[in-house]
């Protein structure tokens, strides 16, 4: 994270929340997608929302796309795809997505939702947080936080003594 970044830690509780928010849109947006056959979750950051949206809209197949953007937890670097989409999965959409729920974490630039867009063109793309340059890559997301934000979910975070926004140090 740089200087310039502002930093939004997300708890346990407010994930589950957000995801279960999510899950709560997608349940509204089924009527005009049609059942959802199966979830294309995006690791690792895809991995829990899709267990919490898997069970809530009651979707049983859940198929991983591995892509890796961030490299040492610093910079979003190039893409690479680390493991593909089942070929059974993809044949099942008629090799358009059509009927696939793909889920993430987060759209931050919107390059890694792009690289499943080209393989799965109809699919709808849900990511929990999205951020502007991300915005026009998700179909539906729950929050949108500035470009300049770092998200620090739980799964990366440790109870620690926190600085006070302002620097100060009162006791």
């Amino acid at each position: 994270m740089s200087p310039s970044q502002k930093a939004f830690p997300v708890s346990w509780d407010q994930f589950h929340r957000d995801c279960k928010a999510l899950a709560w849109r997608l349940a509204g947006t089924a009527e005009a997608n049609g059942p959802w056959r199966a979830i294309v979750t995006i690791t690792r950051g895809g991995l829990v929302p899709a267990a919490i949206i898997a069970r809530e809209l009651g979707i049983r197949t859940i198929e991983t796309i591995c892509i890796a953007s961030y490299h040492d937890y610093k910079d979003q670097g190039d893409l690479v795809v680390l493991k593909g989409i089942a070929p059974e999965l993809v044949a099942q959409s008629g090799g358009t997505g059509e009927g696939i729920l793909v889920v993430d974490d987060l759209t931050d630039t919107g390059k890694t939702a792009a690289k499943v867009r080209e393989i799965l063109p109809k699919a709808h793309v849900a990511t929990v947080y999205a951020k502007p340059k991300g915005v026009p890559m998700a179909d539906t997301y729950v929050t949108e936080v500035s470009q300049d934000t770092w998200i620090y979910f739980p799964w990366d975070l440790d109870l620690a003594y926190t600085a006070p926004i302002s620097g100060r140090k009162d006791g």
